[in-house]
């Protein structure tokens, strides 16, 4: 009886586990076949060596978080603000998948600090998401500074509330939230 082979994005996303964990020195074929529970041979099926599992995991990491969240959002139909409200709870709901993970997000980041191809790739991607949001407030709003302020709260709020250890004045960090989505929609 044959024995099934590791699917490519199971590869993709133990990597970008490992990745999340501790950045890309973290990314190691052993250890990742070890989680995976198969031998190391069947990475090299997929992957001519461990910088292509690299560029892979990015441009896995780049669809699910550009296109396939705007393609999601936007296949629902609706005006800026029922696109917006998709996208909030999109994102909100994401912490569960590997790819569109805060921690996979951060680490990027991390890791564009100190390689130039990354960082570039970054900022594609970053530039694609407030460009997004941009045709989305722009949809309700008249003022294009209102626009690029709430896109870079929106933005700020995605990527910093993970960080943020802050307690809330007798608030729960879910009201705050709702409070701050309530804000951007008005």
């Amino acid at each position: 009886m044959a024995v099934a082979r590791t699917p490519r994005g199971k590869w993709i996303e133990e990597g970008l586990r490992a990745l999340a964990a501790g950045g890309p020195d973290a990314v190691r074929i052993e250890p990742l076949a070890q989680a995976l529970g198969v031998s190391k041979g069947g990475f090299y099926g997929y992957f001519a060596n461990r910088d292509a599992l690299l560029t892979e995991m990015l441009d896995t990491w780049e669809r699910q978080v550009t296109e396939a969240v705007i393609e999601h959002v936007d296949e629902g139909g609706g005006d800026g603000r029922e696109k917006l409200e998709r996208l909030f709870t999109l994102v909100a709901e994401s912490g569960g998948t590997a790819v569109r993970s805060p921690e996979i997000d951060l680490a990027i980041r991390d890791w564009a600090r100190r390689d130039e191809a990354v960082a570039q790739r970054l900022r594609r991607v970053d530039n694609r998401r407030m460009d997004y949001l941009r045709s989305l407030f722009a949809s309700f709003c008249a003022d294009p500074d209102d626009v690029e302020v709430r896109c870079m709260v929106t933005f700020s709020v995605r990527i910093g509330a993970h960080v943020v250890a802050a307690d809330h004045a007798g608030r729960s960090r879910a009201e705050v939230m709702a409070l701050t989505k309530q804000w951007l929609l008005r």
